[in-house]
């Protein structure tokens, strides 16, 4: 198992962004280098301890589904070899198969999330109001019970180390425009839906799931950033799902279930996590990734 890359150092490049995960550098007026490392965040704080081949099970992953979803919409890959930007063989080293140039699009203030299962922060508003992010649900659901149909929650999209906030659909019309938000509300669904098909077909239930999107030069609507991936979504195996119950997941759930155990605060700094949580965490993501995909991660 790889020593796990937490910050990349691209010199030729100038870097722009660093994200929870991602680190993202200028390549020109058009592409941008999106560099996956092997950071986790939980609870949107970044822990000291990365996952080994986290970053490049994200990038292959989010590779994966923008080829099997491009015939819903465009998405912001561009093909270019990460390596033909960067002559630096050791800046060459970093990028392995954790990188992707993209596009550059404006980026729409919000997160499109969509839930096709009842759980989460989902469940508490159900079981105190009967709605979900103001959406009224027909009475006597349970804790993972599957939706009558996928829903559209929208939330705003915080910076590093802040909390995103579930928005309704109007504040979201009001941020991005109403027919925007229209089209973002049915392109997020269709993605979800036919993702959600397929991946019933390799045994896992995609209970809900997060898409960022953007537009090009000529407003054309982009999916970007990553697409169905467990820091994303929140994937179940099927022959352990059970309504009435939250069924375990391939997600960080292992993690936040040790950090709460420790009676950390949830502010900065996180405490480093055991080495067994790190390896279990790390081989949770890569059988999240070898059910999903039927083949193996191509490991740094």
């Amino acid at each position: 198992m790889n020593t796990p890359l937490l910050e990349t150092s691209i010199q030729s490049l100038k870097r722009i962004h660093q994200g929870k995960v991602r680190d993202i550098y200028d390549i020109d007026a058009n592409t941008m280098l999106l560099v996956s490392t092997d950071r986790l965040s939980a609870f949107d704080v970044i822990l000291p301890t990365g996952i080994a081949n986290k970053g490049a099970m994200l990038t292959q992953m989010a590779n994966f589904w923008f080829e099997k979803l491009k015939n819903v919409v465009p998405n912001h890959l561009t093909g270019i070899d990460p390596k033909s930007v960067v002559s630096n063989p050791a800046e060459q080293a970093q990028l392995g198969s954790r990188a992707v140039v993209v596009k550059k699009l404006k980026a729409l203030p919000i997160e499109a999330i969509v839930r096709g299962y009842l759980v989460g922060s989902g469940w508490k508003e159900y079981k105190a109001k009967g709605t979900v992010c103001g959406i009224e649900l027909p009475a006597g659901l349970q804790e993972a019970s599957k939706l009558p149909k996928p829903i559209f929650t929208p939330s705003s999209k915080a910076a590093v180390g802040e909390h995103d906030e579930n928005i309704s659909l109007q504040q979201c019309a009001d941020l991005i425009g109403k027919d925007m938000a229209e089209q973002v509300a049915k392109v997020a669904i269709a993605l979800y839906q036919q993702a959600a098909e397929y991946a019933l077909t390799r045994g896992i239930i995609i209970a809900d799931t997060k898409f960022e999107f953007g537009l090009d030069a000529n407003g054309v609507l982009h999916v970007m950033d990553e697409v169905l991936t467990p820091d994303s979504s929140r994937f179940w195996p099927a022959d352990s799902y059970a309504v009435g119950s939250n069924p375990p997941s391939y997600d960080k759930q292992f993690v936040r279930d040790w950090l709460e155990s420790t009676g950390w605060n949830k502010v900065t700094p996180a405490p480093a996590l055991p080495a067994d949580v790190a390896q279990k965490t790390s081989e949770k993501y890569m059988e999240a990734f070898e059910r999903l995909t039927g083949h193996p991660l191509v490991a740094d």
